[in-house]
């Protein structure tokens, strides 16, 4: 199992602040995006558009191909901005 957290715009939108799911089969970024992407809806919007968003696995930062370790903390986000 994986716990996948959602901030910012995504968790508005998703309406949704974490969940925990199973495994993604290949365990990567990628894969765990093509499936929360086959919701439809806004995730498919968010996930698959043109929106800009950020991936980390255990509070580092990931690519799509990035491996996720079994008991992982996903972290799905837009860019940060300071000012």
């Amino acid at each position: 199992m994986i716990r996948v957290l959602y901030f910012a715009r995504l968790r508005d939108v998703f309406n949704c602040s974490e969940e925990t799911l199973p495994m993604p089969a290949p365990a990567t970024v990628g894969a765990l995006l093509a499936i929360l992407a086959e919701r439809g809806g806004v995730w498919a919007d968010e996930l698959l558009g043109n929106k800009v968003f950020r991936v980390a696995i255990n509070q580092e930062m990931a690519s799509l191909s990035d491996e996720i370790p079994a008991g992982a903390e996903v972290a799905i986000f837009p860019p940060v901005t300071g000012g």
